[in-house]
This record gives structure tokens, sequence and C-alpha cells, in this order.
């Protein structure tokens, strides 16, 4: 009797050390973690707080005006941010509604109907695409599929729509080669691998149950896709999208290469121009006086302020498609 009382009184000092420990695992575990979310938002506000500092003196100087002027002068110190933020903005505009469809209809062709030996082989040249860096693109862009654009597609675009009203002046001008259209194609190859691995991804998500009653009930493949698929993962296939939207809106040395750098804004997409991102790789090291170094920074702030807003309506979006889905 004594062996087992004093077995007894043993274990239960072992299960209160145990205990003991456990609770002291956990909470530092939890300070663990909270320090590091803590970081997060401490460096985030670091960079708000050293953009805002380091851009005062532009807007203090220009206002407002400095969001909706075009010119772009260091001489005279004249500076305005509306070509730089119509560049970023049409470039993946046109990214985007170049890549979304060839993105999701890759993943479709991965996932549905190409063999299974073939899968592999694709997969991976996706994923090769996604790790190549952008000044390799760049380069490509510049000495590759800048002279076949000014030689074939743009001759051909011009010729195409001369006299359809519209359409006529947005493709009109001389075919440099390098431009705005240039720049969202090379945009469109960089954000693809990414939205088509999110994608491809999801659609391997969808319960076989469900396809297989689709197919049941007579659908066929496109509409089994169309009717299962697409809305089963609509939440993951739009994060995939935002996901290439912020890379198309930040991308910066391939853009640099091909969009031709002028700060001005043209009714043609084959006119040359610039993103902010471009304008401030290009000028920052040049950058002479307080003003234009403040109206660099300034653009910066504001690309900032653009990702932000599209990540939060694409958070808002999220949410709400998960609600009308639940």
């Amino acid at each position: 009797m004594t062996d087992i009382a004093f077995n007894s009184s043993a274990a239960a000092r072992q299960r209160a050390v145990g205990s003991r420990w456990f609770g002291i695992s956990d909470r530092l575990f939890h300070g663990m973690t909270f320090a590091a979310a803590l970081t997060v938002l401490l460096l985030l506000g670091g960079v708000i707080v050293a953009l805002l500092e380091g851009s005062w003196p532009a807007f203090a100087k220009f206002g407002f005006g400095f969001l909706v002027t075009e010119s772009w002068n260091p001489v005279t110190e004249q500076f305005g941010a509306l070509s730089p933020i119509a560049g970023t903005l049409i470039t993946s505009f046109i990214a985007m509604l170049i890549g979304v469809p060839i993105s999701i209809g890759i993943a479709i062709f991965l996932t549905e109907i190409c063999p299974i030996w073939l899968r592999r082989p694709i997969g991976i040249a996706i994923e090769l695409l996604a790790g190549i860096p952008s000044i390799i693109y760049g380069i490509w862009g510049l000495f590759v599929f800048a002279p076949v654009m000014q030689r074939h597609v743009q001759p051909f675009l011009i010729n195409a729509f001369s006299g359809v009203p519209v359409l006529e002046n947005l493709f009109a001008g001389p075919p440099y080669g390098i431009g705005i259209l240039t720049a969202s194609l090379i945009l469109a190859i960089m954000v693809l691998p990414f939205i088509t691995a999110v994608t491809r991804d999801v659609f391997e998500t969808v319960p076989p149950v469900l396809k297989e009653a689709a197919y049941g009930l007579g659908c066929t493949k496109w509409e089994v896709i169309r009717n299962v698929m697409l809305p089963y993962t609509r939440v993951g296939v739009v994060g995939g999208v935002m996901l290439g939207l912020g890379r198309a809106l930040g991308e910066t040395m391939a853009v640099t290469f091909v969009i031709g750098n002028a700060h001005k804004i043209h009714a043609s997409v084959l006119g040359p121009g610039t993103t902010i991102s471009a304008t401030i790789a290009n000028e920052f090291t040049e950058a002479v006086g307080d003003i234009y170094t403040a109206s660099l920074v300034a653009l910066g702030l504001i690309l900032f302020v653009i990702t932000f807003i599209v990540l939060a309506a694409a958070r808002l979006m999220l949410l709400r498609m998960n609600v009308k889905g639940a």
C-alpha cells in the first residue's frame, strides 16, 4: 500500500510539473507570435511615417495639384504625378485583362483536360516562369519582344483599326516597339504564373463528388467547370487575381526597360509612357534638391496608397463573397 501511495504521489508531481511547463511554454509561444505580429505593424507604420515625412515638402509646395499635373521638369522643379499614376493603372489593367483569362484557362486545362503525363512538365514550366527575375523579363522584352512588336504587331494594329472610331486613336502613332502596350504584355506574362498556380491549387480542392454528380446529371465538361468548379472556388480565384494585380502594380525593372519612360499621357497605347515604380528607379539616384527627392518619395507614397486601396477592396469583396456563399 505504501508503494502504491508513493507511486501515485510521484505521478501527481510529474503531472503538476508537466502542466506547469505546458502553461509556461504556451504563454511563451503566445508572446512570441504576438511580438511577431506587432513587429509587422511597427514596420508598416515606420514605412508610412517615412513616406509621409519624405514626401511632405512636395505636397506642401504643389498641394493637390501634384496628383493632377502631368508636367515633370527637374530643371524648373515643377513636378506632377498624373502621368506615372495613369501609366501604372493602365498597364496593370491591360495586363490583367490579358493575363487573367489565359491564367484561368491554363489552370482549367491542367486540372480537367490535360493528360496525366503532361501535367507535371507544364506545371514545372509555369513555376519556372514565376522564378525568373524581373530584369531578365526586361532584357528579353527590350531585345526580343519589342522588335517583334515594332515590325509585326504594332503595324498590324495600326492598319487594322485605321478608320475605326475610338480604336483608331487607341492604336495610333508610329510603331516604336516599346510603349504602354509592350509593357502591359510583359506584365501579363509575369503575372500569369502566379494566377495560374493559385487557381490550379484551388481547382484541385473541388470535391470529386460534386463533379461526378454534375456529370451524372448529363452536364458537359464546360458546364461542370462553369456551374460547379468556378462557383465553388470563386474566392480562391479572386485571391489569385489580386495577387497578380499586386505584382503588376509594383513591378519595376521589366517595365522600365520597355515602357519608354516618357512623362506624357498618350491617347494611344502604342505610345511611350511611364509608371510610378519606373520613374523612381530611373530618377532617384539623379535627384538633386529637396523638392525633386520629395516628389519621388511622394510617388512612392501614392503607389503605397493605390496598392493598399486595391488590396483592401479585394479583401472586402472576398468577405462579401464568403457571406453570400454561406
